[in-house]
């Protein structure tokens, strides 16, 4: 089976592992942090990293536009450096593209997202290179699995369909 890599950060990184972990194709999740200055970073000390997700999913069973879809559904991208209560750099919107096609899509797909009014605001999602991605402590990993009643943000809302915009 061919695997594709896509780094992720949309706010607390718990939440968003929870939800993309049980879509159809994905193979595996990690959280760790990426984006930013410090190397081995840490939960203690991650400098200007965001917390992110990195995911190997069958692009055969799901494609990258499909996985980004649900990242929009599922964090707030219009709020610059916040998620839910969460504040700070941490928390940003991002897309760490892996390759030119990931870079493309995932800049058709926040045109998407702007063009449907789906958030009440300007998409602030930075699309950037991917760079290291430093896996976070083992009791991140899984957290709301050994912690079901624990804190999160994230969550899918029904009937959120992203739409295509006209060709123009």
């Amino acid at each position: 089976m061919a695997t594709e890599r896509a780094v992720l950060a949309g706010g607390c990184f718990w939440g968003m592992q929870d939800l993309i972990r049980k879509m159809p194709g994905v193979v595996s999740t990690r959280v760790g942090y990426s984006g930013g200055d410090v190397p081995n970073a840490t939960y203690r000390n991650h400098g200007t990293h965001a917390e992110a997700i990195e995911i190997v999913f069958d692009p055969a069973v799901m494609s990258y536009r499909r996985l980004l879809e649900f990242f929009f559904q599922i964090h707030d991208p219009t709020t610059p450096n916040r998620q839910g209560n969460d504040r700070g750099t941490s928390y940003r919107s991002a897309i760490y593209f892996t390759s030119e096609a990931q870079r493309l899509e995932a800049i058709n797909t926040i045109q998407d997202v702007e063009a449907s009014g789906l958030w009440p605001g300007k998409v602030v999602t930075e699309v950037e290179a991917v760079g290291d991605f430093w896996e976070a402590e083992p009791e991140h990993q899984d957290y709301l699995e050994k912690h079901p009643g624990g804190y999160t943000c994230h969550y899918a809302r029904p009937n959120w369909v992203l739409p295509r915009r006209a060709a123009g």
